[in-house]
């Protein structure tokens, strides 16, 4: 897998928005994966501020699609979001992500189905820590709402009837 980043924009996005693509390459072990691929990619921005504010979006890919079957050649045709983000937003001065001159975006494949409320805490691990700390993260941070969700199914609920009001 690799990513394509425009900066400047690809198609009909050209000079307007970021556009971000996803790409199968081919590989030694493709014999063995399984085709087409269809797990869903989330890309984000960084919001490098304490406010946070990411930009993220995804996609589910399209299993008839040619870009998610097989590679024949080097790389399968890419897809992913044209209008990522707008460049007038990045183009101004103390925009929330760029800092130094360096922007941060992370790419997320879900291999397993992953709650929604999972979501924010991966995108809000470091991304400069090495993948396999990355991954015992998530997975404590899952056991851990797997065991909250399970004190809330446990927790009794009290029903009350009219009489009990007055």
């Amino acid at each position: 897998m690799c990513a394509r980043l425009y900066l400047y924009g690809d198609g009909n996005a050209r000079r307007t928005h970021i556009s971000i693509f996803f790409v199968l390459m081919r590989g030694e072990h493709d014999a063995i994966l399984q085709f087409p691929f269809t797990f869903k990619v989330t890309f984000c921005l960084y919001d490098q501020t304490d406010q946070q504010r990411h930009i993220i979006d995804s996609f589910r890919p399209d299993a008839k699609s040619s870009s998610f079957q097989r590679p024949l050649y080097q790389m399968n045709i890419a897809s992913g979001i044209p209008k990522f983000f707008p460049l007038a937003i990045l183009q101004q001065d103390n925009n929330p992500y760029i800092r130094d001159d360096t922007m941060f975006i992370k790419i997320v494949v879900h291999f397993i189905d992953m709650p929604k409320t999972l979501l924010p805490y991966i995108l809000g691990i470091n991304p400069g820590l090495p993948a396999p700390i990355q991954q015992v993260m998530i997975k404590h941070e899952t056991e851990k709402q797997v065991q909250q969700q399970a004190i809330v199914i446990q927790t009794p609920t009290t029903s009350l009837t009219k009489d009990d009001l007055k």
